[in-house]
């Protein structure tokens, strides 16, 4: 029997609840049929956003939405996207699937959306092809209260008022598809563009530099070295893929080896925020600047028969268990993570929901996220769970995984994970000074390999879990192989 042990007398950090985001790019059918269907859709909608979908939404407490992009946000100049839909200018969307973007969901349309979720806004802006003029003027447009030439000319497009938006990020990967910059040469860009995102009254940017890809340690030394004193967020991209960039492997065909493949190369995330911390922890001993782990998730081989350029896939438990094996790891290093969005939000990549016209299917991740949200701005306590080594060779995870918070009522939140494809183990759950008056759980749980679909939506649900019993130490239960369990604990 392993053997659980939490201390909620001992508290940690605080888990920032913008760990749980998400992300929003103009890529295949995220934003156009997925959140915006536009006003004339004869599928419900509030001023063109999915009535289905934003509800689903409101239901995770989705605390911060990133968009433009991805990729997409360097070539994307915002200006295009404001003003009557009819006049906005077409573009040819370059990165992905070569097809013509309307500009009909824009600035006024996502700030529209984060509203109606009740989610802050994270805005990418334009560092590859863009100005520093041109996010500056964005910047004004979107937060500025009186009377100067952007507050005048949201005004003219609808909006009298300025938005709060407190999250902005100055370029994407600019490593890669958002120029190709060497650290140093971005680092001092990011100080020239950030100088003009500027504070106006009534709104406080928290200004996001682009970090590392993946293991990139010595862009994280050099643009901390440069341009850590104006900064308030560094970012970090990760994906998960079962082979290689060429042949990533499938969503739902696989066998056991490909489940602890994929797991394997998850916990990399542990690696990567360690060391990368290690490094910010140089320059801010103090942890102001929070690591922002705006893309992760799995990046599998598209499904048969879609644009390749829309990265649409299935979900299986194994993205479950990798949402959850990489949430527990935010929490546990929520000193740090102050943010982090999985990519992406609907129907692309690792998506907590899939449309296909009318119809709308939540994916195994969404239900991990309804689980974990619980912890969102609770307080990370300390846990320890003994684990043996499961997999196959070159592919060793650890059998079970978990993070424990206590919210401000007073409740414990546990969230385990058993990662075998094929055993139960009995876990004794030692409470530390703490007696446990009532327990709810549940759990989601199924073949390695089962999915949802639009002609059968459910087959991957949470449901209540009631192999446990409260003894004096704590709580013993029984956790089943392919699983994520969600306590909360009353004590």
């Amino acid at each position: 029997m392993s053997k659980l042990v939490v201390n909620v007398h001992n508290k940690k950090s605080r888990i920032h609840k913008e760990i749980y985001g998400h992300f929003s790019e103009h890529l295949g059918r995220c934003i156009y049929e997925g959140l915006y269907v536009k006003e004339d859709s004869n599928i419900p909608n509030k001023n063109g956003m999915r009535t289905d979908v934003v509800e689903a939404l409101k239901e995770l407490k989705l605390p911060v939405l990133r968009w433009p992009g991805g990729c997409f946000a360097d070539e994307y100049h915002w200006e295009d996207g404001i003003g009557p839909k009819e006049s906005r200018k077409k573009m040819i969307n370059t990165h992905w699937g070569g097809v013509i973007e309307d500009n009909s969901f824009g600035t006024h349309e996502f700030m529209e959306l984060c509203e109606q979720i009740g989610c802050e806004p994270y805005i990418n802006g334009n560092v590859g092809s863009g100005t520093v003029r041109e996010m500056s003027e964005w910047a004004e447009y979107l937060t500025f209260e009186g009377v100067s030439p952007m507050a005048d000319l949201r005004t003219k497009n609808g909006h009298e008022n300025a938005w709060k938006v407190k999250y902005f990020g100055v370029g994407n990967e600019s490593w890669g598809c958002g120029g190709n910059m060497t650290p140093e040469h971005y680092a001092n860009e990011y100080r020239r563009y950030q100088t003009y995102v500027r504070n106006y009254a009534g709104n406080s940017f928290y200004k996001i530099a682009c970090g590392p890809n993946s293991d990139d340690y010595n862009w994280t030394e050099t643009v901390m070295k440069i341009a850590h004193p104006f900064m308030d967020g560094l970012s970090l991209h990760y994906y998960t893929i079962e082979k290689t960039w060429d042949d990533k492997g499938e969503a739902t065909k696989f066998d056991e080896e490909g489940w602890y493949k994929v797991l394997s190369k998850t916990f990399y995330m542990e690696e990567l925020i360690t060391k990368h911390a290690k490094i910010m922890d140089k320059y801010d001993p103090a942890k102001r600047i929070g690591l922002i782990v705006d893309e992760w998730g799995c990046w599998h081989n598209v499904e048969v028969g879609t644009n390749p350029g829309f990265l649409y896939q299935q979900n299986s438990m194994r993205d479950a268990l990798v949402a959850g094996v990489n949430l527990n790891i935010f929490n546990k290093h929520s000193d740090r993570v102050h943010m982090a969005n999985l990519a992406q939000l609907v129907n692309v990549l690792q998506s907590v929901i899939l449309t296909e016209g009318d119809k709308m299917v939540l994916t195994p991740t969404y239900h991990v996220f309804n689980m974990y949200k619980s912890h969102q701005d609770a307080t990370l306590v300390d846990s320890f769970i003994e684990t043996e080594e499961i997999g196959v060779e070159g592919a060793k995870v650890c059998n079970l995984n978990e993070s424990v918070s206590i919210n401000d009522e007073g409740k414990i939140n546990v969230t385990i994970n058993n990662l075998s494809a094929t055993e139960a183990y009995p876990v004794e759950g030692i409470f530390v000074d703490s007696k446990i008056k009532s327990v709810k759980a549940t759990i989601l749980t199924n073949d390695m390999t089962a999915h949802n679909t639009f002609d059968q939506p459910n087959v991957v649900t949470t449901k209540e879990f009631t192999d446990y019993i409260i003894t004096e130490k704590g709580l013993n239960f029984t956790i089943p192989p392919v699983s994520v369990l969600h306590f909360e604990i009353e004590q």
